[in-house]
C-alpha cells in the first residue's frame, strides 16, 4: 500500500531513478544528478547541497533554472562557502536537529523559530526566493551526509507557490536512498586522492590541487563539448562521471621514474627525456589486465595515462597518434593539465599570466591540441577561473 496519496508509478520511479545513480562513481556528478532529480520530483526552480566536512556544512553544489538556465550552476559551482552547524541558519538548523524544515515565505518566517533567512544572494542576484524546502541527508548508518535545500516549488505557470505534502513525502523517500550514494561517492573520491597522490610523493611538481583542478577543467571542458554536440543527458552524465575520476590518474606512472630524472633542477638530457617519456607506458601497465568486462573506469584510466601527452599533429608520444585517433578523454586532459602546468607556480619556474597562458593554447591549437577543444575551453574561461581559485 501507498499511503497519503503517493502512486505506484511515482514510487517504482524513485527507485528506477536511484538505480540510475547508482551507476556513477564520482561525488560532483552524483551530487549534480541528485540535485537535478530531487528538483525535478519536487518541481523545484531551484537548490543546493551542502556536505558535511570537519563539522561543518561545505557549499558543493547549486542550480537554478532562472538564474543559470540548464547549464547547472556556472561559476557559482565552485563557492567556497560554509556554516556552521547551529540554529542561526535553515540549512545549519536542519544538520542540527536533523529533521526537514518548510517555509512557505522566506521573507515572513514566523516567531518563536531560531533561524533566519539569508537574503544576500537574492540581493546581489535579483532573485526572489519564496518556498524552501532543507532535507537532511543521512546514511544508512544514521550519520549527517549533509543537507539539501530546494528553493521555489512551482505551480503549473511556472510561478512560484509552496511545495505541497506530496513533495514534503517523496524528496525524503529519494534523499534518504541517495545519501548512501552521495556517502559511498565521497569515499570513491577520497580513494582515487590517494592513488593520484603516489605521484605526488614521488614527483614535489604534482599536487592534490593540481590533480582537482585538471579533473575539474576535464568534467567542464567534456560536459561544454557534449552540450555544444547535443549528446543525450545521459551518456553525458556517465562519460563525465568517469573523465573526472579517470584523469585524476594521468601521471600515475611517474611512481617508475627514477628520482634522477623526475626531481632534477635543470633541463633534461635527450636520454633523459626518453626515460621520463616511459611514464605513461609504466601507468597504463596499472590497467594491464582490461578485459570487455572491465570497468568503464578502468578502460579509460589507462586510456587517458597512456595517450594524454599525445599531439593533434601526431608529434606527440609514446605511439604518435595524430587527430581523433587520440581518444577524447585523453585529448581533453592533455589540453587540462598543460593548461595548468603553464598558469601554476612550480619550483622552477613562475606562474604564466592568464594572456601568455591563453595565447599558447591557441597558438598550438591544430598542433598540440584538438582544435574543436581549444574552442570548447574558450567558451568557459569564467568556469575554468572559479577552478582555479576553489583549489589555489
Amino acid at each position: 500500500m501507498f499511503s497519503q496519496g503517493l502512486k505506484k508509478e511515482t514510487v517504482v520511479s524513485i527507485i528506477n531513478t536511484i538505480s540510475q545513480l547508482n551507476q556513477l562513481q564520482d561525488v560532483d556528478m552524483i551530487l549534480d544528478c541528485t540535485l537535478h532529480e530531487a528538483r525535478a520530483l519536487a518541481k523545484a526552480d531551484a537548490g543546493s547541497i551542502f556536505l558535511m566536512q570537519n563539522d561543518e556544512l561545505e557549499f558543493r553544489h547549486v542550480q537554478n533554472d532562472t538564474i543559470f538556465g540548464h547549464r547547472g550552476g556556472g561559476i557559482s559551482q565552485y563557492g567556497t562557502e560554509s556554516l556552521p552547524v547551529s540554529d542561526s541558519s535553515i540549512v545549519g538548523y536542519c544538520a542540527l536537529t536533523k529533521e526537514m524544515v518548510s517555509i512557505d515565505d522566506a521573507y515572513t518566517i514566523p516567531e518563536g523559530v531560531p533561524y533566519r533567512f539569508n537574503a544576500s544572494f537574492d540581493e546581489q542576484s535579483g532573485y526572489r526566493t519564496v518556498s524552501i524546502l532543507a532535507v537532511p541527508l543521512i546514511s544508512c548508518g544514521h550519520s549527517l551526509v549533509g543537507v539539501m535545500q530546494l528553493i521555489n516549488a512551482k505551480d503549473r505557470r511556472g510561478r512560484p507557490t509552496v511545495f505541497s505534502e506530496q513533495t514534503k513525502t517523496l524528496v525524503p523517500i529519494f534523499t534518504n536512498n541517495a545519501a548512501a550514494l552521495i556517502e559511498r561517492s565521497i569515499l570513491n573520491r577520497a580513494l582515487v586522492l590517494r592513488m593520484a597522490k603516489m605521484a605526488e610523493l614521488h614527483d614535489p611538481k604534482e599536487t592534490g590541487a593540481h590533480v582537482q583542478r585538471v579533473s575539474a577543467f576535464c568534467a567542464e571542458i567534456y560536459q561544454r563539448w557534449a552540450e555544444n554536440r547535443k549528446v543525450p543527458r545521459w551518456e553525458m552524465r556517465r562519460f563525465r562521471d568517469i573523465i573526472s575520476q579517470a584523469s585524476m590518474l594521468h601521471d600515475a606512472g611517474k611512481v617508475g621514474i627514477p628520482d634522477s630524472i623526475l626531481k632534477k633542477p635543470g633541463r633534461l638530457t635527450p636520454e633523459e627525456f626518453d626515460h621520463m617519456k616511459q611514464h605513461t607506458l609504466y601507468g597504463a601497465r596499472l590497467f594491464d589486465n582490461i578485459s570487455p568486462q572491465s570497468s568503464a573506469l578502468d578502460r579509460i584510466a589507462r586510456e587517458i595515462i597512456l595517450y594524454h601527452h599525445e599531439r593533434w599533429n601526431g608529434s606527440g608520444y609514446p605511439e604518435g597518434l595524430a587527430g581523433e585517433a587520440i581518444p577524447l578523454a585523453a585529448r581533453i586532459t592533455a589540453l587540462a593539465d598543460v593548461f595548468d602546468a603553464l598558469s601554476s607556480k612550480r619550483s622552477y619556474k613562475e606562474a604564466w599570466s592568464r594572456e601568455l597562458t591563453y595565447d599558447e593554447l591557441r597558438k598550438e591549437s591544430g598542433q598540440h591540441f584538438d582544435p574543436e577543444l581549444v574552442d570548447t575551453f574558450f567558451q568557459i574561461t569564467d568556469v575554468i577561473h572559479a577552478i582555479q581559485l576553489k583549489f589555489p
